[in-house]
């Protein structure tokens, strides 16, 4: 499984959820509504869900194995890494005057 593309679709500032990504796997399939979340401790990946009847959320797709999970979250941690510091740095080269 490679992930061939990954998107930064919106970042939220403020709160717990910092970033809704997309990800594309081997350029067949796409996941939506992948959320970027501050944990209290570290970010992590929380994969798309939906409340059932209970009002218990749901994984809608998830990495089945450890493994899986961990290339996943890396990738898309790294990906929304990259993006805020480019947006830093676009920002502080705006208030420079560049």
């Amino acid at each position: 499984m490679n992930i061939t593309d990954i998107k930064i679709r919106k970042i939220i500032p403020d709160g717990r959820l910092r970033a809704i990504i997309s990800i594309t796997i081997d350029d067949m399939l796409a996941i939506h509504d992948i959320k970027v979340v501050q944990g209290d401790e570290r970010l992590f990946v929380a994969m798309p869900s939906r409340k059932d009847e209970n009002g218990v959320f749901r994984d809608v797709v998830h990495p089945i194995s450890p493994e899986a999970r961990s290339l996943v979250e890396g990738q898309i941690l790294e990906a929304y890494t990259r993006h805020i510091e480019l947006m830093q740095a676009e920002a502080e080269a705006e208030e420079a005057g560049l």
